[in-house]
């Protein structure tokens, strides 16, 4: 039995039915499971929608108007200097699984709304921007562009189909027209990667990469699954070498330190994926995040001012923003604003 949730104030309301709206109209969750997931009744969630859409909370789409002073969005967004924070509404006791559907669900949601015409949309591959893939909704957009940022293939297998199918599926949503990067995720030596950056074909794609203003991305990381540790990318001495220099996580296989150093990394001499300055330069730098695992990746790659804007699941960001609320030392860097 559901236990009924009383709202002291209009401010408690405005932010209960907030949270419901995002579940209901984002996550298509019917209101008996949003009931379960607050702990309320569906009478006072479906209270909860009609004051949603009564106060200006909900139009076609779900919009943030009567957020609190404190919310973890604010803050986080305060503290790193983004453009945008959206947290999705997550129970604590979640399976990583469902966690990744609703974050997934909820960025593919907001992709549809930025995509405009002649957009270049690049993307990293990996389980998150797969998941997201899953929950487009088709909207034809004309003359848009999907390119994928890094190589997928692997040392055994140089036609390596995850990363295309990923930007496949992008560029459907989109009646767009796919730009795949036919290269290793690392190569086995670094000339190797000069020589061919120096190649028409390859340069007419980093050209293309270097257009784009949204990019699209997760935050690899060693101990949560993420296909670049999983999928046979790297070999042994690589992972001593991860181990040895201190990386905590990757974006588009361009590895990074703590504070956000990537430059010197040994790996990233022989890896295909993008200058990450490039992420400071986009309009949209949207970073998917699902899981506390990986928060240390997170937090350097937010150091590094590689994100501009941020779609996390709420336990994770609640613990982002604890974190805030202990340190002492703003951030090393800060994302720029997109324009």
């Amino acid at each position: 039995m559901t236990k009924k949730t009383s709202f002291e104030t209009q401010q408690d309301t405005a932010q209960a039915a907030l949270r419901v709206a995002r579940l209901y109209y984002i996550q298509n969750m019917t209101t008996a499971a949003i009931a379960q997931d607050m702990g309320t009744s569906r009478a006072t969630v479906s209270r909860l929608l009609s004051f949603a859409m009564k106060n200006g909370l909900v139009e076609i789409r779900v919009h943030d108007l009567n957020a609190a002073s404190d919310s973890l969005e604010q803050r986080i967004q305060a503290h790193y200097g983004l453009a945008a924070v959206q947290v999705v509404p997550v129970s604590d006791v979640s399976s990583a699984s469902e966690t990744l559907d609703r974050v997934a669900a909820h960025a593919a949601a907001y992709l549809n709304r930025l995509m405009r015409p002649s957009v270049v949309l690049g993307v990293a591959w990996g389980n998150t921007v797969q998941a997201i893939a899953g929950h487009l909704s088709p909207k034809p957009v004309h003359g848009v562009e999907v390119v994928q940022l890094n190589g997928s293939g692997t040392g055994v297998d140089i036609v390596n189909t995850f990363g295309e199918s990923i930007v496949a599926r992008f560029a459907q949503n989109y009646g767009a027209r796919p730009h795949t990067f036919p290269v290793p995720a690392f190569f086995d030596y670094a000339e190797t990667r000069q020589a061919l950056w120096r190649e028409r074909s390859v340069k007419g794609i980093r050209t293309l990469q270097e257009r784009a203003s949204i990019l699209l991305f997760s935050i690899g990381a060693w101990d949560t699954g993420s296909h670049i540790y999983t999928g046979g990318y790297l070999d042994k001495t690589d992972l001593q070498s991860i181990r040895k220099e201190g990386l905590v996580g990757d974006i588009a296989t361009v590895f990074f330190r703590n504070d956000g150093r990537w430059r010197d990394v040994t790996l990233n001499g022989r890896s295909s994926g993008p200058d990450l300055d490039r992420f400071k330069r986009a309009a949209h730098a949207i970073c998917v995040v699902s899981g506390r695992g990986k928060l240390p990746g997170l937090r350097a790659a937010l150091a590094g001012g590689f994100i501009n804007e941020l779609v996390i699941d709420e336990p994770t960001a609640r613990s982002l923003a604890e974190e805030i609320a202990t340190s002492v030392t703003p951030p090393n860097g800060r994302a720029r604003k997109s324009t």
